[in-house]
């Protein structure tokens, strides 16, 4: 079977799908590796590096696509990149279904047989194929280090000759894989760190980072299925808005992660909380993309207001794009290797496992995925 790896065309994507190492073990287990010349350039990954793996450099990657048995991919793909594949060729993506459904039809009619990484279910069985967790932990990271390079001042607590430099503040708001990694980060650099989430249950998470929960008294609580964040009432939404008020004005730097699936990001800052920082602070909104928790991000930009710095980056995994790649390529090597057949010479979907139920969106000319429609 053969795997095609296809440079990412999106203008903010720099990450690949399948790394040089990753490409060893799938020749390992028997599959051809064609790579588009310069598919992991920006992502410091050379062709040579690809051949030495064993991967065929593919000049014009149109030329392959009828022989292409599988491709993995980062961004959505559009479906004109998809022109002359093979019927029920296996596209392995993200593809923001949610936000994307135009794109399902056409996949469907294609007869892709389409898995939405970002589907694949939170069970413990999936961990090491998941690449929303994989990716959200380095986003998480590098939004910290992004906010110390804006921040004017030192991190940690500084006793000096000259004087005692305070350490920053730090708000991170949503504490899923990113926010709790971002926590972790700016604990490291020596700030002292809060962090806020609707869920009850990443209270107990957040503190065993070394940090402190702002809680909202309510009976309410955000735990929703798989793991994620529910929409909240509107009597809570005015209790949290009052809370997060009281404490955004003390913080120098601001973290900002919730997202809900399927639906814009919540605005969690708005501009009122944002002008009440001091001058010099540093907002990094990591849900720009979908909308963003800042009322004044702006996506792809760094705007400054009343003297605080907004950070909206359209695409923060490009800036640490090389271990971005290397992680994905693995939780799509990992989601492979459950999709062998009991030869081990061939992929074969398994439509009871809950992993495929859970994440293949199209398949023989249909939307299969019951959240998304139904035949065309």
């Amino acid at each position: 079977m053969k795997i095609l790896v296809l440079k990412e065309t999106d203008k903010y994507e720099k990450r690949v799908a399948i790394s040089p190492e990753v490409t060893k073990k799938l020749i390992e287990m028997g599959f051809d590796v064609l790579v588009e010349k310069d598919a992991g350039k920006e992502s410091g990954m050379v062709d040579d590096a690809y051949e030495a793996a064993g991967a065929k450099i593919v000049k014009d990657a149109k030329t392959m696509l009828p022989e292409a048995d599988i491709i993995p991919h980062v961004a959505p793909i559009s479906i004109e990149e998809l022109q002359g594949t093979k019927e029920n060729v296996i596209l392995m993506s993200l593809l923001k279904p949610y936000s994307n459904q135009e794109l399902l039809k056409k996949l469907a009619n294609h007869k892709v047989t389409s898995i939405a990484l970002e589907m694949i279910p939170r069970i413990s069985r999936a961990q090491a194929m998941d690449v929303l967790s994989s990716q959200s932990n380095l986003a998480g990271y590098k939004a910290v280090v992004d906010a110390a390079s804006e921040y004017g001042r030192a991190m940690p607590l500084m006793m000096t000759a000259a004087g005692t430099i305070a350490p920053a503040r730090v708000l991170v708001i949503g504490a899923g894989v990113a926010g709790l990694q971002a926590i972790a980060t700016a604990r490291r650099l020596g700030s002292i760190v809060s962090a806020f989430d609707v869920r009850a249950v990443a209270k107990e998470q957040v503190e065993s980072l070394g940090a402190n929960f702002v809680e909202v008294e309510s009976t309410e609580t955000g735990d929703g299925s798989g793991g994620y964040a529910k929409e909240m009432s509107d009597e809570y939404k005015q209790r949290q808005s009052e809370k997060l008020a009281s404490v955004i004005k003390t913080q120098d730097i601001i973290i900002t992660t919730a997202q809900i699936p399927g639906k814009k990001a919540p605005i969690l800052i708005t501009a009122d909380m944002a002008k009440s920082m001091r001058p010099g602070s540093i907002i990094v909104d990591l849900a720009v993309e979908s909308g963003g928790n800042c009322e004044l991000a702006e996506f792809g930009k760094t705007v400054v207001k009343n003297g605080v710095k907004i950070i909206g980056h359209a695409n923060i995994l490009s800036s640490i794009a090389q271990d971005a790649s290397q992680v994905f390529a693995k939780n799509v090597l990992n989601l492979l290797k459950i999709m062998m057949n009991k030869g081990g010479n061939a992929v074969e979907l398994n439509f009871e496992d809950e992993i495929i139920k859970g994440a293949c969106l199209t398949h023989g000319g249909s939307i299969i995925h019951p959240g998304f429609g139904e035949k065309i």
